[in-house]
């Protein structure tokens, strides 16, 4: 009977042109606009490392001194000097990675190309193991390096192109800051948004040229490029380059593969403040948070605020359309009443007619949705065309693809459930008698 209905769902829309035309621009203006926004919200909001972020943690511990204290106030969002090394060094993780952002002027061995800075990444061993980095060429250096002070460098294939034109450079050297590194490794296609590692850099689209051992890169008093909060006396501190040790300025992430790892290193990390606190060091008493990836974007509120609005706003114009399209379907049901009758009459019972006309709203709907899914296409053109850090991110995945035509379907069935009903309650005999 499906197909039969089917087949006359599309025979009664041929019937009316103009209204059944109506009905779909309805529905297709609001799931455009909807699917728009909704896609936008998704990319803005999804996992950066599916599968792994929830075994990925950020460490915080309470340095600073008592001036400005606020019962319960959060501890600061980065590490010190000499905490990142000490937490690095205790080893209490089943992989850790210090690091900081910064730019470095890549010089070219040939005069084709004039000097130029690039986005740098300063961090340890772990690093590339632990975010699941992908390499076209190469690997990244090991905790020998990170030691060694190596004069090692990974970099991206973006980089890798416009200075080796794509090729194998593994091996080649690279001269940066006056200084030779030897190409270990290049990156593929890795750049995960947001870019949570460091919100400091960017939250969105961003992504580092060359990756640096840190002790190399503290070694050669590389730019550091990133925020610090500092409190005493903390003023410039390794060759007045980078902050002082009274100054948070570090970014540390550990990788606890269970729950119960995770329970351990957070009580690692109060035993640490206390013991820094008996040192003299920390003044506080133990002020540790421990979040997984997904938990501190949350606590970061990465998801712009314009966003969720538009979001709501755009289903918001949905249900508009959802009602008028509802206004529109009752009057094309209630026209058919004599039909209706006729079927009835002939033996038809409500719940089949009631079943002829949800199928008849499900493919306004499924028109729909492919007007909707037009407009949302067009929407994400015009989004990505925006000035915006996450604009270039606005694409239609295959589950938003999905989500287009189910929303659509949806709405429109919702559309059809009270037309279809009154159109159900029309007594046979009172339309037959008067016609």
């Amino acid at each position: 009977m499906f197909g039969y209905y089917f087949e006359l769902a599309l025979r009664m829309l041929r019937r009316n042109k103009a209204l059944t035309a109506l009905m779909v621009l309805a529905i297709a203006l609001g799931i455009g606009t909807s699917m728009t926004t909704l896609t936008v919200l998704h990319v803005l909001t999804r996992d950066p490392l599916p599968g792994r972020s929830g075994t990925l943690y950020y460490p915080q511990i309470d340095p600073r001194d008592n001036s400005g204290a606020m019962p319960g106030k959060e501890p600061p969002e980065q590490l010190t000097l000499i905490d990142g090394f000490n937490l690095l060094h205790a080893k209490r993780a089943d992989r850790q990675a210090l690091m900081t952002g910064g730019t470095v002027p890549v010089q070219p061995d040939f005069a084709a190309i004039d000097p130029f800075y690039v986005e740098a990444r300063y961090t340890t061993a772990d690093f590339f193991p632990m975010f699941a980095a992908s390499f076209r060429y190469g690997r990244g250096w090991d905790a020998a390096d990170d030691e060694a002070k190596a004069r090692d460098v990974v970099i991206s294939s973006d980089l890798n192109a416009r200075l080796f034109g794509g090729a194998n450079s593994v091996g080649r050297t690279l001269r940066m800051a006056d200084s030779l590194f030897r190409v270990v490794g290049v990156l593929g296609n890795w750049a995960p948004n947001p870019h949570f590692y460091d919100l400091d850099t960017g939250y969105y689209g961003h992504a580092e040229q060359v990756f640096i051992p840190l002790q190399s890169a503290l070694d050669l008093h590389l730019q550091h490029e990133g925020s610090s909060d500092c409190w005493g006396n903390g003023t410039g501190g390794v060759g007045r380059i980078y902050p002082s040790p009274s100054c948070v300025w570090l970014q540390f992430w550990v990788r606890l593969d269970t729950p119960a790892k995770a329970a351990d290193y957070q009580e690692f990390l109060i035993h640490y403040s206390a013991q820094q606190q008996a040192l003299g060091r920390f003044v506080k008493a133990p002020n540790v948070r421990l979040r997984n990836v997904m938990q501190w974007l949350a606590y970061q509120q990465v998801v712009p605020d314009d966003v969720r609005l538009q979001t709501g706003l755009a289903f918001g114009f949905l249900l508009v359309c959802l009602v008028n399209t509802v206004g529109l379907m009752l009057a094309k049901f209630l026209r058919r009443g004599t039909e209706f009758s006729v079927r009835r009459a002939l033996g038809a019972s409500r719940r089949a007619l009631f079943a002829q006309l949800l199928i008849e709203s499900g493919v306004v709907g499924l028109a729909g949705g492919v007007g909707g899914l037009l407009l949302a296409l067009t929407g994400l053109w015009i989004v990505r065309h925006r000035p915006s850090d996450y604009a270039s991110l606005a694409h239609l995945d295959p589950a938003m693809l999905m989500t287009t035509f189910l929303l659509a379907l949806g709405a429109s069935l919702l559309a059809g459930l009270l037309p279809a009903w009154r159109a159900c309650q029309v007594a046979p005999a009172l339309q037959l008698k008067s016609h």
